[in-house]
Formats: structure tokens, C-alpha cells, sequence
């Protein structure tokens, strides 16, 4: 039998007085982030383009890459949204979050294994900040932060996967 997980979030709460149910709500609200992060990641291109320093360009271009993909994930999140309100799944949507994928036996084996790495990253770089403290006003210490709150964001996103390949 087909999963209809996502009925739920239509047959959830009932809609409020407005006549806007909660989920129809919130879709406007990631719509409207959305178009926020189209402006901005226009903004920054716009912005980059006329930056005289290669260091200024080079950390513009790091928040671009970043703003790009933020519109990406807000993107899918807008699409399964909006495919649960119609009751369809778009192409560019996340689907069923948590549903099993097929030929993941491969990936379930070293889901693991990339946890530790990532883990072992966030050491390696916090060794780094402190070797490097001092360096370039501090420059370093800051793209190394970065990179280490990226690896955290990336085991989080490992420790999902993992759950949602068990069965």
C-alpha cells in the first residue's frame, strides 16, 4: 500500500478563521523567504563584482556559494510543500522525508564511516585554529570556524541518513 504520510499535514489542524489552513500558511512564509534569498544572492553577486580586494571577492564569492545553496534547500522545502498541499510530488522536491530509498545497502554500510571522518575533520581543524590563531587578522581562524560548524552540519545531516536507512 502507498505511504500517504503527507495527508497528515492536510488533515492536520483545522483551518484557521482567515480560511488559510497551517500548512497553506507556512508555504506562503517559505515562498516569501524564498524570494528574500533570490534578492539577496542577487545583491551579493552585484556587490562582488565591484570589489577592488581578492580576499574581499574571495569571502563574498564563499557567501554566494552558501546563498545558493540555502535557495536550493529552500527550494525543495517550497516544492514538497507545496506537493503535499496538491498531492502530487514535484520533481524537485524532497518527497517522502524519511521514506526508504532503493539501492541504498551500499550507502547504509558507510554511513558510518562518514560520520567519523567528518568527526575526525572538526578535530583536525580545531588543531588548526589554534596553530593558526594570529595569522592574516584572524582570517584564518574564521574561515576554519566556518568549516568546522559545516562539518557539524554535515554529521547531523549523516545521522539522518542513517535513520532513515534502518529497516
Amino acid at each position: 500500500m502507498e505511504d500517504f504520510a503527507q495527508v497528515d499535514a492536510l488533515f492536520g489542524p483545522i483551518p484557521s478563521p482567515g480560511g488559510v489552513s497551517p500548512v497553506e500558511k507556512l508555504l506562503n512564509e517559505f515562498e516569501a523567504h524564498e524570494a528574500k534569498e533570490d534578492r539577496a544572492l542577487e545583491f551579493y553577486k552585484q556587490t562582488m563584482a565591484h570589489m577592488p580586494s581578492q580576499v574581499t571577492r574571495f569571502l563574498m564569492q564563499m557567501i554566494v556559494s552558501d546563498e545558493e545553496k540555502h535557495r536550493a534547500v529552500m527550494h525543495a522545502m517550497v516544492s514538497t510543500l507545496r506537493g503535499s498541499l496538491t498531492w502530487t510530488r514535484p520533481p524537485d522536491s524532497l518527497g517522502a522525508a524519511g521514506e526508504p530509498s532503493s539501492g541504498t545497502g551500499n550507502l547504509r554500510e558507510v554511513t558510518e564511516q562518514f560520520i567519523g571522518l567528518e568527526k575526525e575533520g572538526i578535530r583536525e581543524y580545531k588543531n588548526l585554529v589554534k596553530e593558526s590563531s594570529g595569522y592574516y587578522h584572524g582570517l584564518f581562524k574564521v574561515l576554519l570556524d566556518g568549516m568546522i560548524r559545516d562539518s557539524e552540519k554535515h554529521v547531523k545531516l549523516l545521522e539522518f541518513l542513517k535513520e532513515s536507512l534502518k529497516d
